[in-house]
């Protein structure tokens, strides 16, 4: 007998270990879902790999969580929602949530002199996503500011969060936004949020950061209840994790951004889907 669909679990994938502040705002919306996390390490950053590998990619790490019969995908990258959003839709079959207009729509709302800085990797930034979705959510003009941070992804993955070199990287990338006098910064990655506390000190207290975490959480649940899925369970939700890279390095990294250990977590061969 199959598992009803509303006690399925999420399927969530990135690209390495960015997607957990993703996971993270989940988990504290929906204590009672189930998840399965993919975090594909061994072939990140996807941000400098060109649009087809992306989709490659993230169509591979789609079919290994409709394997594991996932009620929803969420698709916890940002270069790959932009990349490979529209593939991963039309081969799935069930609800695929993407990360960029949650952001986008929250920058528009917080925003108070309408400049807007987007942090993120060179496939997101050259794709101009962020600019498009930032502009149908505001209404007039608005002056938005793109840097690439390809750097920031392999600092979030290392777990050299808070170093001193972090901080001096910080500083070169985020000095031209805030030269233009912006008052937003979106964390235009998932592995960003993971160096929220050197970004935050380096941006200074006028800048409000925008994670999407949050945002995207709500819209998961309002998906799930207008769709029937929500898992009606009263049991703490079960959370399994699986990399391509190595077990160790998620296993640690991972407990100690989730705040609690991560146990069961397992390598596989995602080239094989």
């Amino acid at each position: 007998m199959s598992t009803p669909m509303n006690k399925r679990p999420i399927g969530v994938f990135d690209s390495g270990l960015g997607g957990l502040t993703v996971l993270k705002a989940l988990m504290a919306r929906l204590p009672h879902e189930d998840t399965i996390y993919f975090g594909d390490s061994g072939r990140a950053p996807y941000g400098s790999k060109s649009a087809d590998t992306v989709t490659k990619f993230s169509l591979q790490n789609a079919r290994f969580l409709l394997e594991q019969q996932v009620k929803m995908i969420i698709i916890a990258c940002n270069t790959a929602s932009s990349r490979a959003y529209d593939a991963v839709s039309a081969m799935a079959g069930l609800p695929v949530i993407e990360v960029i207009g949650p952001g986008a729509r929250t920058a528009a709302l917080v925003t108070r002199n309408r400049r807007i800085g987007v942090i993120g990797t060179r496939g997101t930034v050259e794709s101009q996503v962020y600019p498009a979705a930032i502009r149908r959510c505001l209404e007039g003009p608005a002056e938005i500011y793109q840097q690439a941070c390809p750097l920031f992804v392999s600092l979030a993955e290392e777990g050299w969060w808070d170093l001193p070199v972090t901080s001096d990287i910080a500083r070169i990338y985020l000095e031209p936004l805030l030269a233009r006098g912006i008052d937003t910064l979106v964390l235009g990655c998932t592995h960003y949020p993971l160096l929220s506390n050197v970004i935050t000190a380096t941006a200074g207290p006028d800048v409000r950061l925008v994670n999407a975490g949050g945002p995207i959480a709500s819209i998961v649940a309002q998906t799930l209840e207008q769709m029937g899925l929500k898992n009606d369970s009263h049991l703490p939700g079960q959370h399994v994790y699986y990399t391509s890279d190595s077990v160790e390095q998620f296993t640690l990294l991972g407990s100690a951004f989730l705040d609690e250990p991560v146990e069961q977590a397992c390598r596989i061969d995602i080239e094989r889907y």
